[in-house]
């Protein structure tokens, strides 16, 4: 791929293997095992500068992990479920790693279910595969070396209920999540403004994500689902905890769908409503003004879909972004695509107005 005069190459491979092995321990509890090897190389060849005259680098990483795994569950009847796992991997390049996990879910009715986990999780963080789109802007790119394994915790709770309301079930989701990194790749835009340095994570890290859902079916056909999450993702930059930049502080969902009796015709819509966050630290222009807002809005986008089915096919029409919202100036000194300002990176809305579409899909017998 080409980002102007930036160039990153990569052959990907992978191979995995399993073997698992599950027995039943008596009327109730339950064991299973299990063996692993994943195995990735990246073959990799890149210049991250826009001087031509300057070599690429090739750089070849492999890794393989070896593991294993026992995990042990107790069912009452379906009414509790406990489970405990321990996972035990060796990566040939950070060595020997356990990730313990446990998991509890309680439904004392049918009207409402519980569930609670815990566990720990290790990534191999794949630098410039995971973030090239990065490239696309002036800024210069530093890689620390030895960068470390990502390392979390990660916590979860969630209350589901199904409540009868006249004469049928109003379904609602509760559910939170928080994630405690011990250490993480940071991709540091705030540091210094023409730069994006990936470095080890020196200080806190974390996220955590409310969400709540519900759906009811009003009427025959006819379904209303609305959803909506809260994100409080920081990580420490440069010694500060500053929230996570790009990243929507609350999202919002509404989709209302209907069928007719007959299942001819169905009419869906969505609107989706999209939180401000935080921008990286913005910086001066050339003519004084700032590169851009430290902060973006909240925006909203709707869009609808009409499907006419037939026998063995279905006709569809609809339309996306029908509030027609764009981000403004989405590129950074457009102008000047060789020069220090340049940068398309920073998109955190729509850059394209209202789309309308036609399509056609078959069914095809099995």
């Amino acid at each position: 791929a080409a980002y102007g005069r930036k160039l990153y190459d990569v052959d990907q491979s992978n191979f995995y293997a399993s073997l698992m092995y599950e027995t039943n321990l008596g009327k109730r509890p339950s064991l299973s095992t299990g063996l692993s090897f994943n195995y990735d190389s990246f073959d990799q060849n890149y210049r991250l500068t826009n001087q031509v005259d300057l070599p690429r680098t090739a750089r070849f990483v492999k890794e393989a992990v070896p593991g294993a795994y026992a995990q042990y569950t107790y069912n009452l009847d379906d009414k509790l479920v406990v489970m405990g796992g321990l996972r035990g991997d060796y990566s040939s390049e950070y060595g020997f790693f356990v990730t313990p996990r446990a998991h509890i879910k309680y439904n004392p009715n049918e009207i409402v279910h519980f569930r609670l986990s815990a566990g720990k999780g290790y990534r191999t963080n794949h630098v410039l595969a995971e973030n090239n789109y990065l490239l696309a802007s002036s800024r210069q790119v530093t890689i620390a070396d030895n960068l470390d394994q990502e390392e979390a915790w990660n916590y979860g709770a969630s209350v589901s209920t199904y409540i009868p309301l006249f004469g049928k079930t109003l379904n609602v989701n509760t559910e939170y999540y928080y994630t405690d990194f011990r250490n993480q790749v940071v991709v540091d835009m705030d540091s210094n403004p023409h730069e994006i340095a990936f470095t080890n994570l020196d200080g806190k890290s974390y996220s955590k994500a409310f969400q709540v859902e519900a759906s009811y079916p009003f009427f025959e056909g006819f379904t209303l689902l609305a959803a909506y999450r809260l994100t409080d993702a920081k990580t420490t930059y440069n010694g500060q905890l500053l929230e996570k930049p790009l990243t929507s502080k609350y999202k919002g969902l509404i989709t209302a769908s209907y069928q007719t009796p007959l299942g001819i015709w169905q009419f869906d819509t969505t609107l989706q409503l999209n939180g401000g966050g935080r921008m990286p630290n913005p910086y001066a222009l050339a003519d004084g003004s700032s590169s851009w807002n430290s902060r973006y809005g909240s925006f909203e986008q709707l869009s609808a879909q009409i499907t006419r089915y037939f026998r063995g096919w279905s006709l569809y029409v609809g339309a996306e972004n029908l509030t027609n919202f764009k981000q403004k100036n989405p590129i950074i000194a457009a102008t000047e695509p060789w020069g220090d300002n340049f940068d398309s990176t920073m998109i955190w809305g729509p850059v394209h107005g209202a789309k309308y579409y036609v399509g056609v899909r078959l069914n095809l017998s099995k």
